[in-house]
């Protein structure tokens, strides 16, 4: 009885041995047909730039690859960063700018499509790859150009930069290198920015910026850092020149012209910024801006702004404009005065229009009629009278005067008698 009870539990055992090779079996083989799409990556550096070229390929026959389209995602994240990069590309291959980041993580898949439809077909899973870059010692690399032929570069060294390392710059525009002519230092003597003047700029030609930083205790071969600048991208514009003000339809208008800069003048590539006191700033395409007008009680100041943000981006805005004055006592005075001028001369105008339009200008200077004959005489003989009156009047004045003369003359007579007869009496 132990014997036949035994063989059952043999048999039992040996399928489940044999459902268990099978199993195995089964997904070896499913692997082997995912593995048929997995990837295989290749990753080198070029020697004289940052660039990193990623490279993978896949097993598919030459059949499958006339038959689908094939198209591969890509996803890479350099490190220290959150932000994650993802293509879908039909090539092999992608060039990553390390610029100033000291690695990456990077991660392919390939993906098959129906030509007809655009249907996935088969896709495979992840190919994960990690590149780690030599050390960076800085951070916060920043250019700019300024006054059209200006290029000054800074940046700052990380706290774990070895001490007895220097900093270097150079560029390469147009075919040509150029050294640094002038650094900024920072306290403790290392070069922490680079000034460079006089340059032909051409605005479709990049600059390659290149930053090597050297061990000052041994000659060795130092770090080189790697950047590209579009000029126009990193070009700060001056402020906006011959900012004037003038009156307009009861407002203010603001004018100004665009400022010279080292790709295109077109009006179109221009935006503005206007700030005037106590106001917000207002963005502005065209080279005017109306402000109502307001008479404050204190002055008023305008300042313009600009950058190119149309034609190509630029985040970099130019300083603000010296301030115009719109409010100051003598243009308040001069425009108040044209505001009071301009309603008397309208209303001058209509009053005008309506006098000629009811004839009160004929009423006014109609002509006096010619008079009759009688009037004529009347006049005249009022004309002859009024001769001859002074005359007459200077005759009565004689008269009365002499008479006045004749009693005066007759009372001095009359006392000298008195006299006489008075003395004989005694």
């Amino acid at each position: 009885m132990a014997r036949v009870t035994v063989i059952p539990v043999l048999l039992i055992l040996s399928f489940f041995q044999h459902k268990t090779r099978f199993s195995t079996i089964l997904a070896t083989g499913l692997e082997d047909i995912k593995d048929a799409l997995r990837l295989h990556n290749v990753l080198w550096t070029t020697k004289k730039d940052s660039r990193v070229i990623l490279s993978w390929n896949n097993n598919l026959t030459e059949e499958e690859t006339k038959k689908y389209t094939v198209k591969y995602i890509l996803i890479y994240k350099f490190f220290n960063t959150t932000k994650e990069r993802k293509e879908r590309l039909q090539e092999k291959e992608k060039i990553i700018h390390l610029r100033l980041h000291s690695g990456f993580n990077a991660k392919v898949k390939t993906q098959l499509f129906a030509k007809e439809t655009e249907n996935i077909i088969k896709e495979s899973d992840w190919t994960e790859f990690t590149y780690k870059a030599p050390p960076v010692y800085i951070q916060n690399l920043s250019c700019i150009i300024y006054n059209i032929s200006f290029f000054n570069c800074t940046w700052d060294i990380k706290a774990e930069a070895p001490e007895d390392i220097q900093i270097f710059a150079s560029y390469r525009h147009v075919g040509i290198d150029f050294s640094c002519q002038q650094y900024i230092k920072n306290a403790r003597k290392k070069n922490v920015g680079c000034y460079i003047k006089e340059i032909h700029f051409q605005p479709s030609r990049k600059i390659n910026l290149n930053i090597t930083v050297r061990s000052l205790r041994n000659s060795s071969r130092g770090l080189s850092y790697y950047k590209a600048f579009t000029p126009q991208t990193i070009e700060k514009l001056n402020p906006p020149i011959n900012v004037s003000v003038s009156l307009e339809n009861r407002s203010i208008k603001i004018h100004w012209k665009p400022p010279p800069t080292i790709g295109s003048a077109r009006k179109k590539c221009f935006l503005y910024q206007v700030k005037i006191t106590d106001h917000k700033i207002v963005n502005v395409s065209a080279e005017n801006y109306k402000y109502p007008f307001h008479k404050p009680a204190k002055k008023c100041a305008a300042q313009v702004r600009v950058k190119k943000e149309v034609c190509i981006a630029n985040k970099l805005w130019s300083d603000w404009s010296e301030p115009v004055f719109i409010h100051d006592g003598k243009t308040v005075d001069i425009l108040l005065l044209s505001l009071t001028f301009c309603p008397l001369v309208v209303l001058g105008g209509l009053v005008i229009y309506a006098c000629r339009r009811y004839r009160c200008l004929e009423v006014i200077t109609t002509p006096v009629p010619h008079p009759s004959d009688n009037i004529k005489t009347w006049l005249a003989d009022e004309t002859q009278h009024q001769q001859h009156m002074p005359m007459q009047m200077e005759i009565d004045s004689e008269v009365t005067l002499g008479t006045s003369e004749e009693n005066r003359d007759e009372n001095i007579q009359l006392q000298k008698c008195l006299k006489e007869f008075m003395l004989e009496d005694l």
